[in-house]
């Protein structure tokens, strides 16, 4: 809103606009982007009078910020212990078309629905330049303040991680020393090093370089594809990186993604692709089965033509010069349009001087 005021693309819209459109940031419900209008809180948190409030919240919807979800009515919706209460008028948040042009959003979807699923060539020039800017501030380093209160706070709730127990043995004193020699995997020797795959999945442990590279193509997937957004990004470059190590940058990993036309959101993004992922490799597995057990040779289906029989071979192109032959004189003989060239033989001919040469195999 800051930007679209700033911007000067309504001329009643100005720092009242501005005032107006906190207030329903801060009730807004950001899971759904709804907020209730609420005009007469609106009017007694702002200070503001009722006309301004609608003059302002009128802007707001030309500007393109709001949109209807649900008009309100006087009808008496007869709730059991109110008098009185009536349908409360609903306002849906919504980006204009202008700012996501001007930061070089791309979108997918039409209207309420529209979602950002990638940037443009102008989008990418800013935000490296926006993080260019950032880099070049000063850091501030300035002394931290480590002294210990004298009453400490609880700690905050929130996720942890609980631990496994220690299975303890009976006469053993040092559980933990004990406990950490009998889990210690031995050293592999060279021939299992040698076969055992990373966690890429290939027979090679993958560099620094691979990885930062593959989060980094992961960053611009998940920006790319909504329905992506909820994973965690080191997650959902683990699952990805059969795509990466195998060279797909980001707009191919994002089609290939796409193309599962996806009309809900999955619970668990990164799991759903692993086994999408999984069962590609299956059919791709099974396929390359059953073109072993026919016997199918890729470099012999692809080479010159032999055949097996070459005297079937000969018989079916030597009736099939008759056939052109005979199409011929039929075209000829009604004065149509034959096979014959002016600058070339017949086909028939062609094909009558191929099966002279004798080079059949």
């Amino acid at each position: 809103m800051v930007w679209l005021v700033g911007a000067g693309l309504h001329p009643k819209a100005g720092p009242t606009t501005l005032v107006v459109a906190r207030d329903l940031a801060g009730r807004m419900d950001y899971r759904r982007g709804l907020v209730m209008y609420d005009l007469d809180g609106t009017v007694a948190r702002t200070g503001l009078s009722r006309a301004t409030v609608k003059r302002h919240v009128r802007t707001l919807r030309e500007l393109g910020a709001l949109a209807w979800w649900r008009h309100g009515s006087k009808q008496n919706l007869r709730l059991p212990g109110r008098a009185y209460t009536a349908t409360a008028t609903i306002y849906a948040a919504v980006i204009p078309k202008a700012f996501d042009v001007a930061m070089g959003h791309r979108l997918t979807g039409h209207g309420y629905e529209a979602r950002v699923c990638g940037v443009t060539i102008a989008g990418r020039e800013r935000a490296v330049s926006e993080a260019a800017a950032k880099a070049g501030q000063p850091v501030d380093n300035r002394a931290v303040d480590n002294s210990v209160p004298a009453a400490r706070e609880p700690h905050s709730p929130g996720r942890y991680h609980p631990s496994s127990a220690v299975q303890v043995e009976r006469g053993v004193k040092d559980t933990s020393r004990h406990a950490s020699r009998r889990t210690a995997s031995p050293r592999p020797d060279k021939s299992t090093t040698t076969n055992s795959s990373s966690n890429s999945g290939g027979g090679t442990r993958r560099t620094a370089a691979e990885t930062c590279r593959s989060i980094w193509v992961t960053r611009q997937v998940r920006a790319r594809v909504n329905w992506t957004q909820t994973a965690p990004l080191r997650r959902l470059e683990y699952v990805l990186r059969p795509l990466t190590d195998a060279g797909l940058d980001a707009d191919m990993i994002a089609a290939e993604l796409h193309s599962w036309m996806l009309t809900w959101r999955p619970a668990r993004p990164a799991e759903y692709i692993r086994a999408q992922l999984a069962k590609q490799a299956a059919v791709e597995h099974q396929v390359a089965e059953f073109e072993a057990a026919e016997g199918w040779n890729e470099d012999e289906a692809s080479g010159a033509l032999r055949a097996s029989r070459p005297d079937l071979v000969a018989d079916v192109l030597a009736g099939l010069a008759q056939g052109m032959a005979a199409y011929s004189a039929h075209q000829a003989a009604n004065g149509l349009d034959n096979l014959l060239d002016d600058d070339d033989d017949s086909a028939a001919a062609s094909i009558a001087a191929f099966l002279g040469t004798g080079t059949l195999a």
